[in-house]
């Protein structure tokens, strides 16, 4: 199976990182990357052909990765509109719709199909993400399948139902670890206003964060029941939890995520302009 990526940034290197860690061979993997250094670290690094623009090779391919900006995308598939070969085509960028996809890679009146759109978060750099994955009707169970093999190879997927649930992944996994970083800043602000320096109060925050993750990754308890496990009545955890209900901070956090959620249907629209 030939596959070519659309951009070699960051997400780029992760999945192909991840994919050769998992058995995909070099041979069978390309780059289109306008950027020379960047070019010449994928091939010094992993490889694979890389080259600065769409060529006959690069075309004859099973699989397009697009992963490039989404604001830089519409320009960026303009060289390939109409030429495409009825390929699987998986998109990583965040909030463009398949029908804008879709429109931009074919041919006037004659959308591509067999589109994934996928929404992977920051973690899939260390091979911990979670992406959540939306196909057109027109992506048989074996496209499925090879788009959840290669966004898989960075970690765990989830498949939306809807291509509407998109912007909720986005809100809640793509945005997601922004909020733990934030919720581990204030913690380890925390740590330091009783005493602890900068690095011991950041150890405590961060190894926390990691080890209640890790315990509830592995536990068969919802979290509410790990929560109760913790909280002692009339303990320090229930004194903790009374000031935070106080504050609101689950509807708190319950209204951030849906506002991060309209926003990205409404760059969805913006981004689709033509």
């Amino acid at each position: 199976m030939k596959i070519t990526f659309l951009g070699g940034g960051n997400m780029a290197t992760a999945l192909i990182g991840g994919m050769l860690e998992r058995g995909f061979a070099a041979a069978d993997l390309q780059v289109v990357e306008l950027g020379e250094a960047a070019r010449g670290a994928l091939a010094q690094r992993f490889g694979v052909r890389a080259v600065e623009s769409f060529d006959d090779a690069a075309l004859a391919c099973d699989v397009l990765v697009l992963a490039v900006k989404p604001q830089q995308m519409k320009a960026a598939l303009a060289p390939i509109a109409g030429r495409l070969c009825g390929q699987l085509v998986i998109s990583i960028a965040a909030g463009l719709r398949l029908a804008d996809l879709g429109r931009w890679l074919g041919a006037p009146g004659a959308p591509h199909a067999r589109l994934v759109r996928c929404m992977p978060n920051t973690p899939a750099l260390i091979g911990a993400g979670v992406t959540g994955l939306y196909a057109d009707p027109s992506v048989d169970a074996a496209g499925r399948e090879t788009a959840g093999r290669i966004l898989g190879a960075v970690g765990s997927t989830v498949w939306a139902d809807d291509e509407a649930q998109m912007d909720a992944v986005t809100a809640i996994s793509g945005s997601g670890p922004a909020y733990v970083f934030h919720f581990i800043e204030a913690l380890e602000s925390a740590g330091r206003s009783l005493g602890f320096d900068e690095a011991g109060a950041r150890r405590l925050a961060i190894d926390t964060v990691l080890g209640a993750g890790r315990l509830a990754a592995g536990s068969e308890d919802a979290p509410a029941v790990l929560r109760q496990k913790v909280t002692s009545k009339g303990g320090t955890t229930e004194a903790a939890l009374a000031s935070l209900a106080a504050a609101g901070w689950h509807d708190e956090l319950v209204a951030a995520v849906q506002a991060a959620e309209a926003r990205g249907r409404e760059l969805g629209a913006e981004l689709g302009k033509d």
